[in-house]
């Protein structure tokens, strides 16, 4: 697959028009130097537009587009659950923790961790997420995203991992979160467009020219045991998406942490004018979720009819990529170049925040707001560079990366979210607590792994959740009171939601329970 001069030039324009209108959106009036709560907060100013569309660019990357359409190959649609299931997850995180998080004045979750439990806890966590982000999924966004342009361009791996790393960093890094969230809406347009060329035109082609709908339902002729949403004991690939617990267990706990307590995804939210319409964007992304397997699953599994003898599922993709005429390839492309630079920017720039917010700005003395927006500059830098150094030793002897990077991160996520569950709503929570949660969530996960090999990685995630939760609570209880150093109001927030969010919410619920219904 080559792109031609067209194609070329479609990405191109694409390239030019997004890194100008990140710094036009950003730029600051006349005579007014940025300050912290402009660069790592947007000014407090994000509309809800702005929020959810960003939201789903900063979720969706290539690892994300390549490895979920290789699951819609192999699995079928059951993996759209991880995306469905999101849909419900963010209405909770839109109800619940955000009229929190705001009242509270929130910038970053280690900020909510100290005022919440003390210092100590504030710092560990810090500096474990700036670990995780720059060595786990910085460097997987722009590793995996290197292997796909390579593959579509022919340019060298290591050329093109360099090209996404600088461009995402430079498109950023003068305007910070502000360029990245109000230049999303035209991420998420061009990654929805592209996505929904692919499936329509692969759905033609199924079909022999008689429209997609056609296409569909032969689609679902040929391959039906690829159209059930809940496996059963005997599918090959029960012990990746092991049934009734993919609904009632493991895939809860992870899409909690993800959305509602990583600071990469919740910064967004965080950014809102006013809590009315961060609510309003959160449920305008979970709509955007029920849309992404349409757009990134179906491809995947129009390839096991179009291109049954793939070597490896991941090639699906790029398979179908190829029916694509020019012009229409370079589109694509360029809403695949669209998912890892937004996503690549959104990680840098969490990276950033964190860094100078709950390390350097903790540091003794008063920090003027210009020296923290350069030092946000300078760590976001820095940043970008290890992640391109070390991408390749990291994850360049692995087949299937994002499997290991979910069972990775699975080890600390169960510890994360019982941190912040009883944060929010059980004030005996304490310190002690909290620290035994988190080491007792990675040593308990490694304990299973090796002594129950067989146990599917989402029921292990469940399971350590309720151990974690329960050691947190027992720890908590032997522990004195920290009256002293909880700092987050609760009792007098409201959790009543606009009609509008009740509205939405409900047809958020409708379409699931239809979609399950359907496809069961």
């Amino acid at each position: 697959m080559r792109l031609t001069p067209l194609d070329i030039s479609v990405v191109s324009a694409y390239a030019v028009g997004i890194f100008l209108l990140a710094q036009w959106v950003s730029r600051s009036r006349s005579g007014e130097a940025k300050n912290s709560n402009d660069y790592f907060l947007a000014s407090k100013s994000l509309p809800w537009w702005a929020i959810g569309a960003s939201l789903i660019a900063a979720n969706i990357s290539a690892e994300q587009i390549v490895g979920m359409s290789g699951s819609g190959y192999a699995i079928g649609l059951a993996i759209a659950s991880y995306e469905w299931m999101s849909a419900l997850t963010l209405l909770l995180v839109g109800k619940y923790f955000l009229p929190i998080f705001l009242r509270n004045r929130i910038y970053t979750m280690p900020q909510f961790l100290e005022r919440r439990y003390g210092p100590s806890i504030r710092t560990l966590m810090a500096v474990f997420w700036l670990g995780l982000y720059i060595f786990v999924n910085l460097t997987s966004i722009i590793w995996l995203g290197s292997i796909a342009v390579s593959q579509v361009t022919g340019v060298d791996q290591a050329s093109a991992l360099v090209g996404l790393g600088l461009f995402a960093l430079l498109y950023q890094l003068w305007g910070g979160l502000k360029a990245v969230a109000l230049t999303d809406i035209v991420q998420v347009s061009l990654l929805v467009l592209g996505g929904l060329l692919v499936s329509g035109l692969t759905l033609d082609e199924i079909g022999a020219g008689h429209g997609m709908a056609a296409g569909f339902h032969t689609l679902a002729e040929r391959v039906p045991e690829k159209f059930h949403m809940i496996l059963s004991r005997d599918n090959p690939y029960y012990k990746d998406l092991p049934g009734l617990s993919v609904l009632l267990g493991g895939l809860w706990v992870m899409n909690l942490s993800y959305w509602g307590f990583n600071q990469y995804i919740i910064q967004r939210a965080l950014a809102a004018r006013n809590l009315n319409e961060a609510q309003k964007g959160i449920v305008f992304a979970a709509y955007l979720k029920l849309l992404m397997p349409f757009v990134i699953v179906l491809p995947g599994i129009a390839a096991a009819v179009l291109a049954p003898h793939l070597d490896r599922p991941d090639q699906a993709y790029p398979a179908m990529m190829r029916l694509l005429p020019p012009g229409i390839l370079g589109l694509v492309f360029a809403a695949l170049i669209a998912a890892i630079v937004s996503s690549t920017a959104s990680k840098i720039n969490s990276i950033a925040t964190i860094f100078t917010l709950d390390i350097y700005n903790q540091r003794g003395g008063v920090h003027s707001e210009a020296r923290l927006v350069r030092v946000g500059r300078v760590a976001a830098t820095v940043a970008i560079i290890l992640a391109m150094l070390t991408a390749k030793p990291l994850l360049g002897s692995f087949d299937q990366a994002f499997q290991y990077i979910q069972e990775y991160t699975g080890f600390f996520t169960p510890g994360i979210c019982v941190i912040f569950l009883l944060g929010l709503f059980w004030k005996r929570a304490t310190e002690r607590g909290a620290l035994a949660a988190a080491l007792g969530s990675f040593l308990l996960s490694m304990a299973l792994k090796l002594l129950w090999p067989g146990l599917p990685f989402m029921d292990r995630v469940g399971l350590v959740f309720v151990l974690a939760l329960v050691l947190a609570i027992v720890v908590s209880l032997l522990t004195p009171p920290q009256s002293d150093h909880n700092y987050i109001e609760t009792h007098e927030i409201s959790y009543k939601t606009s009609a509008i969010f009740n509205a939405a919410s409900l047809g958020v619920c409708a379409i699931l329970i239809a979609l399950y219904a359907i496809w069961w």
